[in-house]
């Protein structure tokens, strides 16, 4: 069965705003690149969160979890250089 990418991605632009005030609020922000055939959702991790450590462990246990709960059929999320 193939996901429709599009009609996907209303619901991770919806998650990816639940969550970056919370990510502001620790002088970073994610930017939507994105979400391809494989619904991968692709972002960016910028300001602070482009240069936290955790911000990896933030984008997996955080973004990905929450993204994925929202969004039946996401397979990951991916931080882009």
């Amino acid at each position: 069965m193939a996901l429709d990418v599009a009609e996907m991605e209303p619901g991770v632009l919806e998650a990816i705003e639940a969550i970056r005030p919370a990510l502001q609020s620790d002088g970073g922000d994610i930017v939507f690149n994105g979400i391809d055939e494989d619904a991968v959702v692709h972002v960016s991790l910028v300001g602070a969160c482009g240069t936290c450590p955790v911000s990896m462990m933030t984008l997996k246990a955080g973004v990905e979890r929450i993204i994925m709960d929202r969004v039946p059929g996401i397979t990951e999320v991916v931080a882009d250089e």
